[in-house]
Order: C-alpha cells, then structure tokens, then sequence
C-alpha cells in the first residue's frame, strides 16, 4: 500500500503533469478546435485544468470567463495559456458539484474531458442548468463509452485502473446519456472515434444543448 506522502506526491505532481500531457495531444486539440469556439457571452468553463481550451476561444464573443477549477496544482499550471485573454477571468476553486454562481447569470457552459471526473455528475449537471440563463447553452466535448462491443468491454476492464491513474476519470460513462437525464435538450451531437487517439479513450460525443 502506499504511503499518504508518496500519495499525496503523485497527487500533487505526478497526476497534473499525466493529465495535462494527455489533455494537449493533437488528437484532443483538434476535438477542442471543433467546439470551443462555440462559446459566447459569460462563460463558465467546468474544469479548467491548465487551460488548454484558451487558445481555441473565439475572442470577439466572450466577455467574461469563470475558470472552475478545484486542484491547486492545476490552478498553477496556465499562466501562460491565459494571460494573453483579452476578457476578464475569474478563478473559482469549487468542485462542479458546487457552482459558486447565481441562477440564471452565464450564457454559456463549456465542459470539456471533465465529466468523466465528477464524483457527483448528475448533481453537477443540475448545477450547470441552474447556472444558464433562459436561452443558454451547454457546449460539451466528453470521451466515453463506446458502441462497439470489443472496445467497450476494454473500456470496463481497464477502468478502475485508469481512474486511479487518471484523476478519477472513467472511460465508460455515456455523457450524452448524462446530460440528457439532467434535462437538457441536446440539439446536435457528433459521436465518433478521435484519429490518433487510442479507440478505448478516443470516442468523443461533441455538441451543443439547451436547457
């Protein structure tokens, strides 16, 4: 078993270089490429990691972005990706269970690979429609479960595993599953496998849906 320091170590070091790394391959920059410039308005981005989604921001649409993001080691990582923004940003260290915001006040959510992480997604989902305003969008970019049979049972063999690895991510939930059950009303959806990422972590669900 592992001690709480060397634990503690790979949560603090170890897991945010992993996770960043793996968020930044081409594969997965050109899946944000696709959709983040869908965003417009206030912006709430649901886990904003090392801020990978800056540089694919369509600038003139946005006037103001929160960043939630709960793991100060993250926090630390994108100075560089957002100082060039030219909207404010402000920070919020709560966890997508508890969305500091006010009923009704963003335009748009934007949550990209993080899904897979929340311990509590349904709650979290709920929190993302109560947060949108009427008219609001949630702008989603999720990998998950699989259709095809062979890959999908790779996915659930290789799932405790990679969520210890991982931050807690799972490779077998059906985001688009998710955010349907919260209410939300899902009005285009590209489901596919991600050209040079490996078929048991590349099939994305890519789209837009409206509360």
């Amino acid at each position: 078993m592992q001690s709480n320091h060397s634990m503690g170590f790979y949560t603090e070091h170890i897991e945010p270089a992993l996770v960043s790394f793996a968020c930044s391959m081409p594969a997965i920059a050109r899946e944000r490429a696709a959709i983040v410039p869908e965003a417009s308005g206030t912006v709430l981005e649901i886990g904003f990691g090392s801020g990978h989604n800056a540089a694919f921001y369509d600038r003139a649409k946005i006037t103001h972005l929160f960043a939630l993001e709960p793991s100060p080691a993250m926090r630390r990582k994108p100075a560089k990706r957002i100082g060039a923004l030219p909207f404010p940003l402000d920070w919020l260290d709560l966890k997508a269970e508890e969305i500091p915001l006010d009923e009704k006040s963003v335009d748009t959510v934007l949550v990209t690979y993080t899904l897979c992480t929340i311990p509590e997604v349904s709650k979290a989902l709920a929190g993302m429609r109560r947060v949108l305003k009427p008219g609001g969008k949630l702008v989603f970019l999720e990998h998950g479960a699989a259709p095809d049979p062979g890959v999908r049972r790779w996915q659930d063999r290789l799932n405790p595993i990679w969520g210890r690895l991982g931050g807690g991510c799972n490779l077998n939930r059906d985001p688009a599953a998710l955010i349907r059950a919260a209410g939300f009303e899902i009005e285009r959806q590209d489901a596919h496998y991600a050209k040079g990422a490996p078929k048991f972590a590349g099939y994305m669900y890519r789209g837009v849906a409206f509360a």
